[in-house]
């Protein structure tokens, strides 16, 4: 039976159990690479197996989870190359994207943003992690809507997609949500002049906190696993 056909207690409390494991898995709890053990996942979330599966399955699909058979489920985890070679794909697209929305933008384009920001806001300064994943990836969303070219936008999710594993523990960082929230606002400001190369480098520029982040991690954790073989 698919989640559409689901009746409507079924179906929310399918998505409770899903929204809970990406929350576990974007926001550190499950380091990447761990294994996603049934058992473990039904006890944790008090959730039947099908559930269970069903979330693994969505989470599989948005690059959060990897499924391997006689392996089971993982949180993904990326090497350094991985890192680089991807971020590198949604630069491209961003900056692409940025490019392509006629400046000044329209006001409506620009109230939107207003109005997520100050959501944006409220969850940050409540340090409410889900709201402020939410309301982040769709003040971008929104934001390149501008574009004008649904598919260019449906790349760019995608590898919002793949970047969430890397980016999202730093919605609870201070530093990094104080940076976010300023580039938001500069963002706004240059929607409303006619400077398309400064927008679009400053979202290109706005990905690279998160992702020297996850490169110093990832460093970090290999040199402790070469301590721990050289004791």
């Amino acid at each position: 039976m698919s989640e559409a056909s689901l009746p409507a207690s079924r179906a929310d409390e399918q998505a409770e159990v899903q929204r809970r494991l990406e929350d576990d898995i974007i926001f550190g709890r499950f380091a990447p690479g761990s294994r996603l053990v049934e058992d473990t996942l039904m006890a944790r979330y008090g959730a039947s197996r099908h559930y269970i599966r069903q979330a693994l399955v969505q989470l599989e699909r948005t690059g959060v989870v990897r499924r391997e058979k006689n392996v089971g489920a993982t949180v993904c985890s990326y090497s350094a190359q991985e890192v680089q070679q991807i971020y590198a794909v949604r630069e491209m697209l961003t900056r692409q994207a940025a490019l392509m929305i006629p400046l000044p933008a329209p006001p409506e384009l620009i109230a939107r943003l207003k109005e997520i920001q100050a959501d944006y806001c409220r969850n940050a300064d409540a340090g409410n992690l889900r709201g402020i994943h939410e309301t982040n990836d769709l003040f971008h969303l929104t934001l390149f809507s501008g574009c004008g070219n649904p598919y260019l936008v449906r790349t760019l999710h995608d590898y919002m997609g793949y970047t969430l594993p890397m980016r999202a523990k730093n919605l609870a960082d201070h530093a990094g949500l104080q940076l976010s929230r300023r580039q938001h606002d500069i963002m706004i400001e240059l929607l409303q002049g006619t400077d398309s190369w400064a927008l679009a480098q400053l979202c290109v520029d706005h990905m690279q906190y998160s992702k020297a982040d996850y490169l110093a991690r990832t460093a970090g954790t290999a040199a402790s696993g070469r301590l721990a073989i050289a004791d």
